[in-house]
Order: structure tokens, then C-alpha cells, then sequence
């Protein structure tokens, strides 16, 4: 009897190949005990930010999405510079962003294709990934990152301080699964039509334990039991309209107490609270800051998009050096100025 399993599975997969495994990434590209210890230093800042114990703000910044390693290592020599002139009032982490997610199709980041052209060499893609994280924790920074693909915190996971859950995979199951068993504290951003009630679910959710299909450092299929991650928070990010404001935010302190959890929520200054316009994200900032002026605002975050040039450019052609290939963001000049205010 022949074997016909080909005939009804894969039918429509062109090519598997084989990736390094996240142990011998590791082994090649090693974290090493001082930044291990750093990594747990930051960690337990940004917790004790989001559980009210330390009355700076988490600021994470950084370009929309990581497409030019020499410009992000450029960027982070500026930002160490200035994160230590402000870390009495702020605590600078920043966004290293590998992962896009799509509405339809597009270029989906670095790790899945880092040369821009389609070719999708993962392998490169992950290399050039976790080197540019260790190059950027070797300055001092903190690094944020938010997790898409389920498999790609075995790879980088060990050196990021703080996690996103985007709007678009908030309320997926996957995502909470996956959040309940990763060791830093996660945001879970609101869902893209405004929607809180989604993202508190989704902070509930990842607090307890889960159960589910994964990979070891192996690379093996493994089934994977959490014990729930207690550091989740709320993420605002607007929706059909800005939700930055007073009413707003207060609404969502009051939505996250009901759910009796804690009232500490991250406001995100660009997408539908900048309505995806570059300077905008200025006036949330601006906002943001005379409301932490009240006792008991429930603000103890700051998400903003920013990289050495203002604006946004496409993939085409010779692009040019420190400008998104994704969301506009706000130029390193403009950055300074809202930093230091």
C-alpha cells in the first residue's frame, strides 16, 4: 500500500526549511551574567513602575520598526545619552520592534525579512535581530519589543524588559497564552476600534496559568504550562477616536478597578491618539504630563514613536538613513525637546 499522506496535506506550502535553534543562537550570540543582572535590574523597575511603587514614568521610545540596524544603534547612543539626564523623572526603555503586524499584506518586519526585498532569510533576519539587542543592552538601555509570532520569544525573549501586545492580537488566546509565561511585564493594548473591555480580558486572562503547544530551546515541539504572569497593564492607544484624555483615561482607571485590578495604564501617543500623524503625538505627550500633575493619575506609562528623522518613507529605491519604513515618527530633535520639557 502506498503512502498518500502528500496527497491532502502541504498542498499548498512551497518550502520548509530548517532555522538555528533557539539554544544555538543563544550559544553563538550570549546574554553573559552582567546583562543578564541588568535585565532584571530594568525588569523589576518597569514592575515596580506599573504597580505604583516608583513614581517615574515608563517611557518606551523608539522607532516604529527596526529595518536599519546601524540607524537603531545610532538612535540608542542618543537615547542612553539622554535617558540619564532624565532618569530622576523618567525611565527610558526602548522600543526595538522586529515584528509587524498587517492589516491585509506588507513587509513584516525584520526578523521576516530583513533585507527588504521579499527574500524572507529568516535565519539572517534572527542574527542580525539578537545582535542588535545585545549591541543596544550593551549601552544601558532597556529594550521593549512587542511579541507577534508565538516562537520568536525563545529567540530574543531573555533580553527585553518590557512586552506589547498589539491591538490586532490582543484578543487573541494564542497571545494571552503566550503572555502568561513570558518573564517580563506585558502591555495589552486596546483593540483598534477603541475597545478596553478586550485588553482588560486579555490582562485577566494572562494572569493565570495555561497549557499549549510550543517549541523548547531545542527547537522541538513541546507542550508548554505557565504560572501566569501577574505584571500586565492596559495600553491606550485610541481607536474610532482619541483616547488620551481626561475622560478617557479616567473611564479606563475606573473600567480596570471594576475588574478589580490595578488602576496603572500606559498611554500610547501615536496610531488613532496621534490620528497616525507624527507630531501630533507632542499634544498627547503634553497631555499626559498635566494629568500626571493630579494625585492619583492612573498614568504611570508613555508609549512614542520616534527615530533620528521626522515622517515615514516606502520601501523603494535608495531610502534614506534614520527615517521609518513604517508609522511616521517624530525626528530626534523633536524628541529632546519632549524628554527635557
Amino acid at each position: 500500500m502506498t503512502n498518500d499522506i502528500h496527497l491532502t496535506e502541504d498542498l499548498r506550502v512551497r518550502k520548509i526549511k530548517k532555522l538555528v535553534t533557539p539554544a544555538k543562537l543563544k550559544e553563538e550570540l550570549p546574554l553573559g551574567i552582567e546583562l543578564t543582572n541588568k535585565v532584571l535590574s530594568d525588569r523589576e523597575t518597569v514592575r515596580n513602575i506599573i504597580h505604583l511603587r516608583d513614581d517615574r514614568m515608563l517611557v518606551v521610545i523608539g522607532p516604529c520598526s527596526i529595518h536599519d540596524p546601524a540607524a537603531a544603534l545610532d538612535y540608542a547612543k542618543r537615547l542612553a545619552a539622554l535617558a540619564e539626564q532624565i532618569k530622576d523623572r523618567y525611565f527610558i526603555v526602548m522600543r526595538v520592534y522586529f515584528e509587524k503586524p498587517r492589516t491585509t499584506i506588507g513587509w513584516k518586519g525584520f526578523i521576516n525579512d530583513p533585507k527588504l526585498d521579499n527574500s524572507c532569510d529568516m535565519e539572517n533576519g534572527l542574527h542580525s535581530a539578537r545582535k542588535l539587542l545585545l549591541d543596544i543592552a550593551n549601552l544601558g538601555l532597556p529594550i521593549a519589543t512587542e511579541f507577534l509570532d508565538p516562537i520568536v520569544p525563545q529567540y530574543t525573549a531573555d533580553l527585553v524588559s518590557w512586552s506589547a501586545i498589539g491591538a490586532r492580537t490582543t484578543e487573541s488566546q494564542t497571545h494571552r497564552e503566550m503572555s502568561s509565561g513570558l518573564s517580563m511585564p506585558v502591555g495589552f493594548k486596546n483593540a483598534t476600534d477603541g475597545n478596553i473591555e478586550i485588553a482588560i480580558n486579555a490582562i485577566e486572562s494572562a494572569s493565570n496559568p495555561h497549557s499549549f503547544l510550543g517549541i523548547d530551546q531545542d527547537g522541538h515541539s513541546a507542550m508548554v504550562k505557565t504560572s501566569g504572569n501577574p505584571n500586565t497593564h492596559l495600553v491606550l492607544r485610541g481607536g474610532k477616536g482619541p483616547n488620551f484624555q481626561y475622560p478617557e483615561v479616567t473611564y479606563a482607571a475606573c473600567k480596570l478597578e471594576a475588574a478589580g485590578l490595578e488602576p496603572s495604564l500606559m498611554v500610547d501617543c501615536s496610531h488613532a491618539n496621534a490620528n497616525k500623524v507624527a507630531r501630533n503625538q507632542v499634544k498627547v505627550w503634553e497631555s499626559i504630563l498635566q494629568q500626571r500633575e493630579k494625585d492619583g493619575c492612573p498614568i504611570t506609562g508613555a508609549m512614542v514613536e520616534s527615530f533620528i528623522e521626522e515622517g515615514n518613507q516606502k520601501i523603494s529605491g535608495e531610502l534614506t538613513y534614520g527615517l521609518s519604513i513604517t508609522d511616521q515618527c517624530i525626528d530626534w530633535e523633536t524628541t529632546e525637546k519632549m524628554l527635557l520639557k
